[in-house]
């Protein structure tokens, strides 16, 4: 097993303001991608362990709800005072645990979490607690116990934009990382502790989602679950949290569209879609997986986006690479399959392929894959594959590219291309989407993010996100 000294423990839950031994037996070994070697034991939480975690959030509730706006301001600076400080540490603990190149790690995982903390920051001061209607005070109040269930591709990104929220609206939780990713997210519980933050307000277990999760979303003293993962485990997880009929916040898949209107520069825009698409080596819900191109430039689209794709170098997440692996074997081999099915159902293989890239056989590293002339209705284009491909598809009319757009189980984001800037936003306002991205304009994390249909429901980031964790009371005669 590797040794983590930017790590006080990893064999232990962070319960009721301690550092406790799990009562379950079972645990988790932790592989390093790049190398396919354990690098850590981590524990995996039984429902006793939840019940415990649960139990210490609810005893903590009562007062913590009731702290001050400009305490848990003063706390939340404090947190980001010292999520800055250990940045490097996130880092490398994400390289890690995930494969991320560190170049990645530093300049957009650790980065993201910051910018949650500082928009989180800025929605708790400026919100209205409270207004006068008439005689009547309509206040806002935090919900309660939070479960927080985030997934392995974002590890700072998914638990800062829940976790900070939360603690800014003044609730109390447990949250519940990845097994995949846990190291980062250990080092967050250990900043929380270190703000000072009273005993029972955050707490941190690791566990499958069949158990963990699952006892989460059903238990009686949780009052709303926030979850970002697949499809499949939203579904599950909104299954378990109805018979208690509590809040449940859902960020999941997607099959984000790429339109590249016949006007815009093409070198740029495919270009562009591919990096954009392989961005965390693919494993990111908005990936834009689906590039959208006019029939007649499909043979140009091709090239440009084959030079594009075989330009990321992957290797060693240490060294200066573009890409590293992907987060596990389950994960490379769910990729491949799906790779295979491009090249079986007759999409036409541009660049890479199955199996891994010369010279490196040992790790879950992909290639960089492109498919064109891939027809609505193949695998690859209703899928989400969650790694570094991408499926070039033509388009005749802007109508027919709208509709292949929106022709999807998902609704997350989608992206346009084009010069016209009147265009564009007709385009926009025809997509059936929570987020679109116009011409590589920047992420924000001062914009709600979210999804329509099987991509979730609710709204994160900034103050949409706090908006999750508060109730509204409404006292006549106030």
């Amino acid at each position: 097993m590797r040794d983590f000294p930017s790590l006080t423990r990893t064999d232990s839950f962070y319960i009721g303001g301690q550092w406790v031994a799990p009562l379950g037996r079972d645990t988790h070994r932790l592989i390093d991608p790049a190398t396919e070697e354990p690098i850590a034991i981590i524990p995996m939480a039984s429902e006793d362990d939840v019940n415990r975690a649960v139990a210490a959030a609810r005893g903590a509730f009562d007062d913590w709800s009731l702290t001050p706006r400009s305490e848990r301001l003063h706390l939340l600076r404090r947190l980001l005072e010292l999520y800055d400080a250990r940045s490097e540490d996130l880092a490398q603990l994400m390289m890690q645990e995930m494969g991320t190149p560190i170049g990645f790690s530093r300049a957009a995982q650790v980065w993201v979490g910051q910018q949650h903390l500082l928009a989180t920051i800025e929605a708790l001061q400026n919100l209205p607690e409270q207004e006068m209607r008439g005689d009547t005070m309509i206040g806002l109040e935090p919900i309660g116990v939070c479960a927080l269930i985030t997934p392995w591709n974002w590890p700072m990104n998914q638990l800062v934009v829940k976790a900070a929220p939360a603690l800014a609206a003044g609730c109390t939780m447990v949250a519940k990382p990845s097994e995949y990713s846990p190291l980062s997210s250990l080092l967050f519980a250990e900043l929380v502790e270190e703000a000072g933050y009273p005993a029972g307000v955050y707490n941190h277990i690791t566990g499958a989602g069949p158990v963990a999760g699952e006892a989460l979303a059903r238990h009686l003293d949780v009052d709303m679950v926030s979850i970002t993962g697949s499809t499949r485990a939203g579904v599950q997880v909104a299954r378990a949290a109805a018979d208690t009929v509590k809040r449940v916040a859902q960020e999941l898949g997607g099959k984000s569209a790429n339109i590249v209107c016949r006007d815009a520069d093409l070198e740029k825009a495919v270009r562009e879609g591919v990096e954009a698409c392989y961005v965390n080596c693919g494993q990111a819900c908005r990936a834009p997986a689906r590039l959208l191109v006019p029939k007649e430039r499909m043979e140009e689209a091709k090239a440009i986006a084959r030079a594009a794709a075989e330009a990321h170098v992957v290797g060693a997440p240490s060294g200066k690479v573009a890409l590293g692996p992907v987060v596990n074997e389950a994960q490379w081999h769910h990729i491949q399959a799906l790779i295979q099915s491009g090249i079986d159902e007759g999409a036409t293989l541009v660049t890479g392929g199955t199996g891994r890239p010369e010279a490196l056989s040992r790790g879950w590293y992909v290639k960089p894959t492109v498919f064109a002339d891939v027809m609505p209705g193949m695998t690859i284009e209703t899928e989400e594959i969650f790694g570094p491909v991408i499926a070039l598809i033509s388009y005749d009319t802007e109508e027919d590219a709208i509709r292949i757009a929106n022709d999807t189980v998902y609704g997350l984001a989608a992206y346009i291309q084009c010069p016209d800037p009147e265009r564009a936003r007709h385009i926009a306002r025809r997509l059936r989407v929570g987020a679109i991205w116009i011409n590589g304009a920047d992420w924000s994390a001062y914009a709600p993010f979210g999804g329509y249909r099987q991509s979730g429901n609710g709204r994160e980031h900034g103050e949409w996100g706090l908006q999750d964790y508060l109730e509204v009371k409404s006292v006549a005669g106030w």
